[in-house]
């Protein structure tokens, strides 16, 4: 087994992986709430996830990956009201729409999918088990409500105190809640609601609240104890903070060994968000660029960092996948399989053990792709093509590459100019001025101005 550290949210540091089972993991990450079109915070979070799920099964573990899907909420609710269609076929296309875009960006499919609406009476009997412990109660308005002060250690995960909370609350207009800070486990039914979305308990009709449905199926599918739990960071508070609150409150023991949180996609340094209208669905940027050019985007940043989206970017991630590409060139593999006890693959490793610190992986499979320009190895070619395919890189020939790599109708011709923008890096790397002056020249002599960023980057536009 590996040497692999996570960065625990709960414990605020990085600390050494030890499975509950030995050999085992088992992995629980919320997921999409089905009403549009992911945007590319989403990817970001479902990225950084596959690349976990992928790096634990490269290190030997079993892992049970269970990503649900939210298919019951307000905000499907009003879509589908909006839409003159069912909840279901709303949920239903919506999900097709996700796989679709997961499926291009080399997202693997999760071992386990719930959907909310399958889990309703491990839902119930959470909150009959909360109501006998004296942490749920049904209010004068017919909803049932978690009481937070009966929780002696709300608000560790998220560091918040419950003064703190109370300091900062909002005038809460719900008059069934004992307490402010309480949250909702089952919505009282109304008569406006569409029947889909009804289900019968002891309290009356009505639907869950949306903490309730992660706590009971993590714990139906994994256990009441289990190794890692993850999500957004906008998920850590309230969400995660009222999981704990509910399982351990029902339990009596520890929920999950390791939390972990992804970092937010930002835009002009305001956080994407569909609220704030500037986000980008997946499905608009792979018009524009690759899926393989956007996975390796993403993996530029470590998973807890912002990620700053732009075009530039993107165009910046596509010029160094395609050095990536250029050093297999005409180099075929030796057949033979990984050697993970040669120098890059052991860096390699150490860089993924190290809160699957992707940056630095990335930065090994360049320094190869050096080694690999100078020698032409085709051993070095088959540690390049394994190590990059252990996190979803390098899967085509660079000539399926830079076929793929452009896109639209004005884009004719890109593949080689990138290709040329490559090859004028690596000259400059191995201080072969002469070759990249003349790479320029070519470029400029065919109508393509490149200028060179402070940061090392190469933006072109044609003249």
């Amino acid at each position: 087994m590996s040497n692999l550290k996570i960065y625990n949210t709960l414990a605020r540091d990085k600390q050494t992986f030890v499975p509950i089972e030995a050999g085992k993991v088992r992995m629980y990450v919320c997921g999409m709430t089905i009403y549009d079109y992911c945007h590319i915070g989403h990817a970001r979070m479902m990225m950084a996830f596959d690349v976990m799920y992928r790096w634990l099964m490269a290190s030997g573990y079993e892992v049970t990956y269970a990503r649900n899907i939210t298919d019951i909420d307000d905000k499907i609710i009003k879509r589908a009201v909006e839409n003159g269609e069912t909840i279901s076929q709303l949920t239903t296309r919506f999900t097709r729409y996700m796989d679709e875009d997961t499926g291009a960006l080399g997202i693997l499919p999760a071992t386990l999918v719930p959907r909310a609406t399958e889990y309703v009476p491990q839902m119930l009997a959470l909150i009959e088990t909360l109501e006998s412990k004296d942490l749920a109660y049904q209010g004068a308005d017919g909803d049932v409500n978690y009481a937070v002060r009966n929780f002696p250690n709300y608000g560790r995960l998220s560091g918040k105190s419950l003064d703190d909370l109370r300091a900062g609350e909002r005038v809460d207009v719900n008059t069934g809640k004992r307490d402010p800070l309480d949250f909702v486990l089952w919505k009282a039914s109304k008569e406006s609601e569409p029947d889909e979305v009804k289900w019968d308990s002891k309290w009356g009709k009505g639907r869950p609240g949306w903490h309730i449905e992660c706590s009971a199926m993590c714990s139906a599918l994994l256990g009441e104890h289990f190794d890692i739990h993850g999500g957004g960071a906008d998920l850590q508070f309230p969400h995660h903070e009222n999981e704990i609150a509910q399982s351990e409150g029902a339990f009596g023991h520890q929920m999950v060994n390791y939390w972990v949180h992804n970092g937010f996609v930002r835009v002009d340094n305001e956080k994407m968000s569909k609220s704030l209208g500037n986000f980008f669905t997946i499905r608009d940027v792979l018009k524009k660029f690759d899926a393989e050019v956007i996975r390796f985007f993403i993996m530029r940043a470590h998973y807890r960092s912002p990620l700053n989206y732009s075009d530039v970017h993107l165009d910046d991630a596509r010029v160094a996948l395609t050095r990536l590409y250029t050093a297999l060139d005409g180099v075929t593999g030796d057949g033979a399989a990984l050697d993970w006890s040669e120098p890059h693959a052991v860096r390699f490793a150490e860089a993924m053990d190290d809160d699957f610190n992707t940056p630095v992986a990335v930065a090994v499979l360049f320094d190869l792709v050096s080694e690999l320009n100078k020698s032409k190895s085709p051993a070095l070619a088959r540690q390049l093509k394994g190590l990059a395919d252990v996190i979803g890189l390098l899967g085509r020939t660079p000539q399926q590459f830079l076929q793929a790599a452009v896109g639209g109708a004005d884009t004719s011709g890109d593949a080689e100019i990138v290709a040329a923008i490559a090859k004028r890096i690596e000259a400059k790397k191995a201080r072969n001025f002469a070759e990249s002056d003349k790479i320029r020249a070519d470029l400029l002599a065919a109508g393509i101005v490149l200028e060179d960023k402070p940061d090392g980057t190469t933006n072109w536009r044609r003249a």
